[in-house]
């Protein structure tokens, strides 16, 4: 076997040089790779009978990939997206492979040859406020840990951030001072925004970070987990599914749905949506690329569409009476 099979410094390479120095790839999607990989090689160790530092590039064929794969849809219940993502991150290193060690060229396009999977566009699911309310009220205020747990499943909630987002926020991210507390949010591609923070939120960062000894100023991350250090998707993650089983006891719908930090941003969305904020509003707030991608809580809102059908007259209801437009807005519109 050749030593440039060997799979440690192609994987070193391809964090190091592709992703860091050449990619210049944002910490999330590092860490996104990282977790892909990390579950492959796992995996991979486990079919092999070999330690993952003794693997090769060999060892992860088509294969092995596949059956991965569908392991993670079968036994991990992940969903066709997030397959798709995990192939993503195994391309990308198979690219690297392909473009470093000429030997393993033909694994590499076989490996790169594997489809993404079609899946059909799900309805958007989220929560209504009292199961919102429920889950964030479920972890156990007298402990650190459950004081902790809250303020990030409020802190999901009232400024839908994506799990990666918020966790990558540090303590200088945040303007904590009236009159407009926010939060600086770095998302996908390295796009900066600026998101506004209600009082209770506000109220609970402060107490975090006085009871953690955390300056506003200072460039600490502001979840962190037991040792410390930032919180990771995994811990974020479980925090979600520990207060979900906790708030189950006084709110048994939830048991009915799939809860994952992602329905927190699904349901502000929706909120705002149904509060009569606008959809471009919504984008910028969201941190969407499209408002195409934004839309799909118009679609999902099945209130809002009923309601539409009392103002048409569908229902059998008299519609509203037509009112002109004022002629400022009819010569704004025409030009």
């Amino acid at each position: 076997m050749s030593v440039h099979s060997s799979l440690p410094p192609l994987l070193e390479s391809f964090f190091r040089n592709r992703l860091t120095k050449q990619r210049n790839a944002s910490r999330s999607t590092i860490a996104s790779y990282r977790d892909a990989l990390r579950m492959l090689i796992l995996f991979a160790s486990q079919r092999t009978g070999r330690k993952p530092c003794a693997l090769a590039v060999e060892d992860l064929d088509r294969d092995l990939i596949l059956t991965f794969l569908d392991e993670l849809e079968k036994k991990r219940k992940n969903t066709i997206q997030t397959r798709n993502a995990r192939l993503t991150a195994i391309r990308s290193f198979f690219h690297h492979v392909a473009a470093n060690d000429p030997a393993s060229l033909g694994i590499a396009q076989r490996v790169l040859a594997i489809p993404v999977k079609k899946s059909h566009t799900e309805v958007t699911h989220h929560l209504a406020r009292h199961e919102l309310d429920a889950i964030i009220d479920a972890p156990n205020q007298r402990t650190p840990r459950g004081r902790r747990d809250r303020v990030l499943l409020l802190f999901l909630a009232r400024t839908g951030a994506r799990v990666s987002e918020a966790l990558g926020v540090d303590a200088c991210d945040l303007r904590l001072d009236r009159p407009r507390p926010q939060v600086l949010l770095c998302g996908k591609g390295r796009k900066e925004r600026i998101v506004p923070m209600p009082d209770d939120l506000v109220k609970a960062l402060k107490a975090l970070m006085s009871e953690r000894g955390v300056e506003h100023y200072e460039v600490r991350p502001l979840f962190v987990g037991t040792n410390g250090t930032r919180l990771t998707r995994f811990g974020a993650t479980h925090i979600v599914r520990r207060a979900v089983a906790a708030a189950m006891a006084n709110t048994p719908e939830l048991a009915r749905k799939s809860i994952s930090p992602h329905v927190f941003r699904h349901s502000l969305a929706m909120m705002l949506l149904q509060s009569g904020v606008d959809l471009l509003t919504i984008q910028a707030w969201l941190g969407h690329s499209q408002v195409a991608t934004t839309h799909r809580y118009a679609a999902a809102d099945v209130e809002m569409m009923r309601r539409g059908l009392d103002k048409a007259g569908v229902s059998g209801k008299q519609p509203a009476r037509f009112q002109p437009k004022d002629r400022v807005l009819q010569l704004l519109e025409s030009i």
